[in-house]
């Protein structure tokens, strides 16, 4: 039974609403006075408390201060008479749950009471009856998916029950997991049918190599002055999570998804995005700019270079910034350059995403901070809320920069280990394998033996690829139980999944 301290001068007056609550199941304790409400406070514990404004000897105002002080995770409704602003200021200012105008009617309270007592209950309540009503469409979207468009859709869809689901603590967040399966199961199939064909059709969906041609270089010959921003290892929920908070500074022009190529791993998407290239045919055209899997340098040591080449390519002529935000000092000092700023495109690649999945493998306490997929976002938006990163789209929106945000692959984290035989130079990725002789007994991996034909560079001859799908990862023979108990819910990339293929691409325009 929900327990209510009701506060007014007048509370002989007030009986037939705390019958009527008493007849709905609320026990009503009334009290006269604010110094009678602390007393209850102190001797007793209640779930809500409703307090007239205007009461002789301690206001409604300096109850609500001292209540506020002495149990101020206890909901105080204010009641008042009087619609002056100054009032309601001072009110809302100290944090009041809710306030109701005199006179008020029973349906009022009740309604209040189950705005702010039974708020969670009823939200999961109709949360759940709702996914169980679009349960089936979900299930006919997967089942009937032919396009990557209807791909997309129900990415979508299931990223948004996900984050409902979580939201009101749903029991139904079980079956959704089983669902985004299903649909992982159903991509790969499609993947595998028809990824390859995008290399020999004329017509394909945006990838990767087509982001400066059909998005950078068509806003620049506009006219637009642009920022364009990579977030490394950025979902689409991700996405949807600091949404809200980059809405207040930009308007949304476009929110699309695109298509990493694979392997979705930085190496690979990234240099294709900056370079317009596929990977195979960097390795030809700049050797000097592609490291191979092999090699110790980092991989994308050469964005800038490869940002001029493409440029060069097109026969683009506008002078361009870069900067890669690794630390928070820098990003800060990025913040203050800015203003000075004359380049008409201006790109920044972030890197806290990737490192954040990276440390969580590594570290045991990332994965107690970051052990399921409701604390990735939550990870994700503390870090954009409170980091310079934020404070530099703020900068950004002043100047009145146009703002293309995206990112180069995504991850997924894996639970399923699969034993893969490779030669000593294969790779070390979880979630793709290239290198000679590999075999692997699983069936659900999608092998390119020849890799040209993606547009993928073939280290040797003999050299294949292989993909993980859905939650899977690869783990060698050797000491395979310590490797699947160490990388099992672990986020990853490289391999076919929705989560790491179908990205976020946004087109912002400050207000």
């Amino acid at each position: 039974m929900s327990r209510i301290l009701w506060a007014d001068d007048e509370i002989e007056l007030l009986k037939p609403y705390i019958l009527f609550l008493n007849t709905k199941g609320y026990e009503v304790t009334p009290v006269c006075s604010g110094q009678d409400a602390l007393d209850q406070c102190r001797a007793s514990s209640f779930d809500i408390i409703f307090l007239d404004e205007q009461m002789p000897g301690l206001s409604g105002i300096e109850t609500l201060q001292a209540i506020k002080q002495l149990r101020g995770d206890i909901p105080v409704v204010m009641i008042t008479k009087s619609e002056e602003e100054n009032i309601m200021d001072q009110a809302v200012g100290q944090q009041i749950a809710d306030y109701l105008i005199k006179p008020v009617n029973p349906n009022q309270i009740l309604l209040c009471l189950k705005k702010h007592i039974h708020q969670r209950e009823l939200v999961q309540t109709q949360t759940n009856k709702d996914y169980r009503e679009d349960f089936s469409d979900i299930s006919y979207m997967i089942t009937t998916a032919s396009t990557l468009e209807e791909f997309m859709a129900i990415h979508r869809t299931l990223t948004s029950w996900e984050m409902r689901l979580t939201q009101a603590d749903s029991s139904m967040q079980e079956i959704l997991q089983q669902q985004k399966a299903e649909a992982n199961s159903a991509f790969f199939k499609y993947i595998t049918r028809h990824y390859t064909s995008w290399f020999t059709e004329d017509k394909r969906p945006l990838l990767s190599p087509d982001i400066m041609k059909k998005v950078i270089f068509p806003t620049l010959d506009a006219g637009e002055k642009l920022f364009f921003v990579v977030i490394d290892n950025f979902r689409y929920d991700q996405w949807k999570c600091i949404q809200p908070l980059l809405s207040e500074l930009f308007t949304i022009r476009n929110e699309q998804l695109y298509t990493s190529i694979l392997p979705t791993a930085t190496q690979y998407a990234r240099n294709a995005i900056f370079s317009g290239l596929m990977p195979d045919d960097i390795r030809k055209m700049w050797p000097n700019l592609w490291v191979e899997e092999e090699d110790e340098e980092g991989k994308n040591l050469n964005e800038k270079d490869l940002i001029q080449t493409c440029m060069d390519r097109f026969r683009k002529r506008y002078e361009f910034a870069y900067f890669k935000i690794n630390e928070s000092d820098f990003c800060e000092r990025i913040t203050r350059q800015i203003q000075g700023l004359k380049t008409p495109l201006n790109v920044v690649v972030i890197n806290f995403i990737d490192m954040l999945s990276h440390s969580r493998t590594d570290s045991k306490m990332m994965r107690e901070l970051c052990n399921n997929e409701e604390a990735y976002r939550s990870l994700t938006l503390s870090w954009f809320k409170h980091s310079p990163t934020y404070q530099l789209f703020k900068k950004i929106a002043s100047l009145g920069y146009r703002v293309i945000l995206t990112t180069d692959h995504g991850t997924v984290r894996v639970n399923n280990p699969v034993s893969i035989i490779g030669d000593k130079n294969t790779n070390t990725n979880l979630r793709y394998k290239v290198g000679k002789a590999l075999n692997c007994s699983c069936k659900n991996t999608m092998e390119v033996t020849h890799p040209e034909t993606i547009g993928l560079p073939c280290p040797n001859v003999s050299s294949s690829y292989v993909f993980c799908s859905g939650a899977d990862f690869f783990a060698y023979p050797n000491n395979f139980n310590y490797y699947a108990q160490f990388y099992r819910d672990t986020f990853q990339h490289g391999g076919i999944s929705m989560e790491e293929m179908l990205i976020p691409l946004i087109e912002m325009d400050p207000k």
